[in-house]
């Protein structure tokens, strides 16, 4: 009998790992993975990667004149060296995050990515098998759009929460957009106290929306989900192009029997939703996502949040450079 993830990757679904731990990854055979600072910090505690750490930091050494320098050289480093192992176990792309202290900075974020896609190619990696990650700021998603149609790097936009976001994502072209489910849940439920289950779930409810808009306006982006509280949140979007699931979850559904039916469909045969556009309109989007409350709240705390565990990951590789 099939198992759960079985019947979940039958219904259409791409199944991604959400993990810097490639050690766990190969278990669940996911097309893709994807990682952020703060899965690749919780790695770094693990001795078996102790020795992609050293290679980061001898790296860091070499390129850089200040111990500033140094350390962000291995910072960089170390984000690829993950990313190397993991693209050695599955057959598809992984997702690596750009500092997202460059989430207000178009300029900065094009060139890190660049920088990223260089340090892959320089280990044998091609562009086509990396995913850059940015933060769905209106300035990550500029950067996005120009590095996607000039430079032919594939971007994912993390850290979505609202509509107006997603809109933009689609009208800049970008490869994949991952809104946060779980995220917008705990909005919801510390706001309004209330619990939350399967389609009732905010979360739920908003990758359903984007799905079924790019689905009937023939947007070709595609709609990951991302940070899941639970398995009912993933049963719920069974059939959504791909899901991003973390270790813990993946084990849960591996290990039940449960159906997994589709529950989204590509024809998105739902209500309309009337179209809507912010191209080169930045003031318009920013009074979007100001109207979306929790998106506005979940955003920034994102980018503080992942800036943070970036920040204690450098101090990290400053403390053994200057070791």
């Amino acid at each position: 009998m099939s198992n759960s993830l079985d019947l979940l990757k039958q219904t259409g679904t791409v199944v991604v790992s959400d993990s810097g731990d490639f050690e766990s990854i190969d278990v669940y055979k996911p097309q893709d993975a994807t990682t952020n600072p703060s899965l690749i910090l919780a790695a770094t505690d693990k001795p078996g990667y102790a020795r992609l750490i050293d290679a980061a930091v001898e790296y860091g050494k070499k390129k850089g004149k200040t111990i500033d320098e140094q350390t962000q050289a291995a910072t960089d480093r170390l984000l690829v060296e993950f990313g190397k192992e993991i693209l050695a176990i599955i057959p598809g792309r992984v997702s690596t995050e750009v500092d997202a202290r460059l989430s207000f900075d178009k300029e900065a974020t094009k060139a890190k990515a660049k920088e990223l896609i260089a340090l892959y190619d320089s280990v044998g990696i091609k562009k086509e098998r990396v995913l850059i990650k940015i933060a769905s700021t209106w300035e990550g998603i500029q950067a996005a759009r120009e590095l996607e149609r000039d430079d032919g790097i594939h971007c994912n936009l993390t850290l979505l929460f609202g509509f107006g976001q997603a809109v933009a994502c689609a009208e800049a072209g970008v490869t994949l957009i991952s809104p946060f489910v779980g995220r917008i849940l705990d909005w919801y439920k510390k706001s309004t106290g209330k619990t939350y289950e399967g389609d009732a779930d905010p979360g739920v409810q908003s990758v359903k929306k984007i799905y079924n808009y790019y689905k009937q306006h023939g947007y070709k982006t595609i709609v990951m989900g991302a940070s899941f509280r639970n398995v009912g949140e993933i049963k719920s979007l069974a059939g959504v192009d791909f899901l991003t699931i973390s270790p813990a979850l993946l084990e849960e559904l591996k290990k039940s029997n449960d159906p997994v039916p589709r529950r989204l469909e590509a024809t998105a045969e739902a209500e309309p939703i009337p179209k809507v556009t912010f191209i080169d309109n930045e003031p318009e989007f920013r009074w979007a996502l100001l109207q979306e409350q929790m998106a506005f709240d979940k955003l920034h705390e994102g980018i503080k949040k992942f800036a943070e565990d970036g920040q204690t990951l450098k101090d990290l590789l400053k403390k053994k450079i200057s070791a």
